[in-house]
């Protein structure tokens, strides 16, 4: 699989990139590690003229950082555990795309739309726009649990509380996609709109679940060392990513799809949920 090809060869040329960096910060080390990556997997989009060879960057991307740093962890309890967490995370997120997706013919469906508003300047845009902008999102957010690795803290009660917020985020998320598939699979009318399950209370459950998780991040690593609060640029980060990015851009192509979606925006709160509306 072409997919496959594709990581593998931009893990190993991070490594390489890591390695030959080693002496500086470990932040540093990751962070050319990561632009080399990044280079290599759009240099894939672009020799098969698909965007959405990226797509998994955003899951993969913290499970390699997460081994890097575990190394020379300060506590070996807390660094198992961050490890666990983002593993699961980024292991069912990235098997979730593989079996959506296709084969390398299959580009999502906004690349199509950004690549016909930028015909001309298309690579350019998905130089900056599609592959490296949300590198950039994903190395803030990691950031936030760095400091849990470099504490030498015990583990806590307080670090219990936070690796079980960011639990319950991989869960609803799980839970969110897993309904989510089913729906799709067993659906016969493509103007139908998920109302069940945790998609009664929430438009966006699995969004909500991401969200959560990059804040849940944030609060292991916040226990473990509270003077880097400057690493809450992380998860605001994505947070207003989904916001004001991911959720209207979807919320429009369903109301052009589906007739009766603008009322489900009225009576379903994007993320978080709350009393629903009384439908007059």
């Amino acid at each position: 699989m072409w997919i496959a090809a594709a990581y593998g060869v931009a893990i190993a040329a991070s490594i390489a990139a890591g390695y030959a960096v080693r002496r500086l910060h470990p932040l540093a080390v990751v962070a050319i590690a990561d632009v080399v990556g990044t280079l290599v997997v759009f240099l894939f989009s672009r020799a098969f003229n698909n965007s959405s060879f990226y797509d998994p960057y955003w899951s993969v991307a913290p499970m390699v950082m997460v081994c890097y740093w575990m190394v020379d962890a300060g506590d070996a309890v807390r660094a198992v555990l961050i490890a666990v967490l983002v593993w699961a995370w980024g292991a069912r997120l990235t098997y979730n795309f593989l079996k959506g997706w296709p084969d390398v013919r299959h580009e999502d469906w906004r690349y199509v739309n950004i690549r016909r508003r930028n015909e001309r300047a298309y690579w350019l845009v998905s130089f900056f726009g599609i592959h490296f902008a949300p590198t950039a999102w994903v190395f803030l957010g990691c950031l936030a649990f760095y400091p849990a690795f470099t504490s030498a803290r015990p583990f806590g009660a307080i670090d219990a509380l936070a690796v079980g917020f960011t639990t319950g985020a991989i869960l609803l998320e799980g839970i969110a996609d897993l309904q989510l598939w089913q729906f799709r699979r067993t659906n016969q009318d493509p103007g139908a709109i998920m109302k069940s399950g945790l998609w009664r209370w929430s438009r966006h459950p699995n969004y909500l679940g991401e969200i959560l998780f990059w804040w849940g991040l944030f609060l292991i690593g916040a226990a473990a060392s509270p003077s880097v609060w400057w690493t809450v640029a992380g998860p605001l980060g994505i947070t207003l990513l989904f916001v004001f990015i991911s959720i209207p851009m979807i919320d429009k192509r369903h109301c052009e799809h589906r007739p009766l979606y603008a009322e489900h925006m009225r009576t379903t709160p994007a993320l978080l949920p709350r009393r629903r509306a009384r439908v007059e």
